[in-house]
């Protein structure tokens, strides 16, 4: 086919056009990723009503989220494709297929947005990975949801009193060893940039002040109060591989999250509850069944089923604390709260929990995400891949790519999300 002058001068301007589009629609500054285990009841979780007059009914596992109801998106009748079960879905739920080497270059949605996203590369962390209680059984495709490529698995960190002593120098007291040798490290390298710029041309003086702006930035945070940033106090003695402990470190972690992005110390963060099949009892509920035990009661077993949802209403109910704690807490960089900047995911790694599919994944999103996610809706999507879902994650970050996982189900993004 002949192109004329005039065609090709019209579709480069098309595409000018088209790109500046993209450039200019909003986009969450932050993105986070909330995960807890062992799919659901859909009758027991699904909402009633239309897209924007839907209701959670009584006793179902959304129900503690009905005063939030305006600022969320809930997401139904979404599949999971090439991928089934607990490990696989597991292994498939952010990476939309495992091992997949595409666009997406088997990357989990965390790792490739924190690869991605321009701002990811000024803070400290590109990604923080949280963990409530995920690695007794060692790190495996049942115990982690990152990856940072095929087979490549970013563990958690289920540590509260670590995190707090990576991310806010938490123990460390002015004059301590290991702040004082921190410090030490940040001066020598600022000294041997200053002997580098001396050798260098002046072209390329401008590279090395920014090596130098940047360890000036580092040294600024590590002398700042922990406090400043809200971070929680760590209790002495706390377990966290202890079951009893679970409610404690979910909370103490939940903190500190929402402490490290009070500080502009990630724009990418995870938090991890336990993982597929988990073994953890929920005691502090008064049962006496592992979480995974209790999300294999049949319809049949009535009282059995409504134990289950008393344990995911749980979760539900650390899900809308989260939202609250980001709705409480100044975005470091202006614009409003947290929420009003972020992108948050809440996800699953199976649908209905009795028959071990990865068919009707319930999910759920919520945050404002300056402005790119229209909420307060119910949307069922009649099947469609979760592929496309994480495309359209992706872009409400501001990102272009067309596929995530597998390319052949994920050409484009979810209609009607963003």
């Amino acid at each position: 086919m002949h192109l004329t002058r005039r065609a090709v001068t019209l579709g480069a301007l098309a595409s000018a056009a088209i790109g500046r589009a993209q450039a200019s629609r909003p986009a969450a500054s932050r993105l986070i990723v909330f995960f807890t285990p062992n799919g659901t009841v859909p009758a027991r979780w699904r909402p009633t009503g239309t897209e924007t007059a839907f209701t959670f009914g009584p006793g179902t596992a959304l129900e503690p989220l009905t005063a939030l109801r305006e600022q969320l998106v809930v997401i139904d009748e979404l599949d999971f494709f090439g991928a089934d079960n607990h490990e696989g879905g597991m292994a498939a739920m952010l990476t939309g297929t495992e091992g997949s080497t595409g666009e997406s270059a088997g990357m989990s949605l965390d790792q490739f947005v924190a690869a991605r996203l321009p701002a990811a590369a000024s803070t400290r962390f590109r990604s923080l990975e949280l963990g409530v209680a995920t690695s007794a059984w060692g790190s495996s495709r049942q115990t982690r949801m990152a990856y940072a490529g095929p087979g490549r698995l970013v563990s958690p960190d289920d540590d509260p009193a670590a995190v707090a002593r990576r991310v806010f120098n938490q123990g460390a007291a002015m004059g301590s060893d290991r702040l004082t040798r921190k410090q030490a490290v940040l001066r020598l390298n600022k000294a041997q940039l200053a002997r580098v710029r001396g050798l260098v041309p002046a072209s390329e003086h401008e590279k090395v002040d920014g090596h130098v702006r940047a360890l000036s930035t580092l040294e600024a945070r590590l002398a700042a109060p922990t406090g400043q940033c809200g971070a929680p106090a760590i209790p002495m003695g706390l377990r966290p591989s202890q079951n009893d402990a679970f409610p404690q470190v979910g909370a103490l972690q939940m903190d500190l999250l929402v402490a490290a992005l009070a500080c502009d110390a990630t724009r990418v963060a995870s938090l991890q509850w336990s993982h597929t099949v988990s073994p953890i009892v929920p005691t502090w509920l008064s049962l006496s069944e592992a979480h995974h035990e209790l999300s294999h009661m049949s319809d049949s077993n009535r009282a059995g089923v409504d134990r289950f949802i008393a344990a995911e209403r749980w979760f539900t109910e650390q899900f809308a604390s989260f939202l609250r704690k980001l709705q409480a807490t100044p975005d470091p960089a202006g614009g409003g709260t947290l929420f009003d900047t972020s992108l948050v995911l809440w996800c699953k790694e199976m649908g209905d929990s009795r028959a071990h599919v990865c068919r009707s994944v319930p999910m759920v999103l919520s945050g404002r995400a300056n402005g790119a996610l229209r909420l307060g809706r119910y949307l069922k999507v009649a099947g469609e891949p979760h592929q496309k879902l994480l495309v359209s994650l992706c872009h409400l970050m501001g990102l272009d790519n067309e596929t995530f996982g597998d390319a052949a189900r994920s050409r484009g993004p979810l209609a009607g999300l963003a």
